[in-house]
């Protein structure tokens, strides 16, 4: 086989295991591979690569979603910083905010139901604390925020 031939042989190859994309008046467009060796500008990604970029654009999101909702209200990252400090009683929560206890208590339900917080029963009282989980992103979240 000829330099020339191995070359052309070899692309064939490349372009058989691709997945090409083509700006059209604006849009962008899949091209088949004809149409891939008449242009000169075509945005061109491995086959497993568009696979992999496909199914984690369609992958289910509901868990995250819901999990950056609990996130999303100013209580409730109030009072994972406060189990941050030690695990409480809502009574305590009760003390050191504005919210009556059943508010709380909804708020701390939603926080378990992420699996951020837990609780544990000491005599009369239910005693919430951060999980593992609950203590890691916390601890990412203030990494975060202390690059910016």
């Amino acid at each position: 086989m000829k330099f020339g031939e191995a070359i052309v042989n070899l692309t064939q190859r490349i372009k058989a295991i691709t997945t090409c994309f083509i700006r059209t008046g604006g849009q962008v467009e899949e091209v088949s591979e004809e149409k891939i060796i008449k242009v000169k500008d075509a945005y061109c990604l491995p086959e497993d690569v568009f696979s992999a970029v496909h199914t984690a654009i369609n992958e289910e999101m509901e868990e995250i979603v819901s999990l950056f909702k609990v996130l999303a209200d100013p209580t409730r990252l109030r009072i994972l910083r406060a189990l941050e400090v030690q695990s409480l009683c809502v009574c305590v929560l009760v003390e050191c905010t504005d919210q009556k206890h059943s508010a709380l208590s909804y708020h701390l339900k939603l926080l378990k139901e992420a699996g951020l917080v837990d609780s544990r029963r000491e005599r009369s009282f239910q005693i919430y604390y951060l999980t593992e989980f609950g203590c890691l992103l916390l601890k990412h979240i203030e990494k975060y925020f202390e690059k910016t």
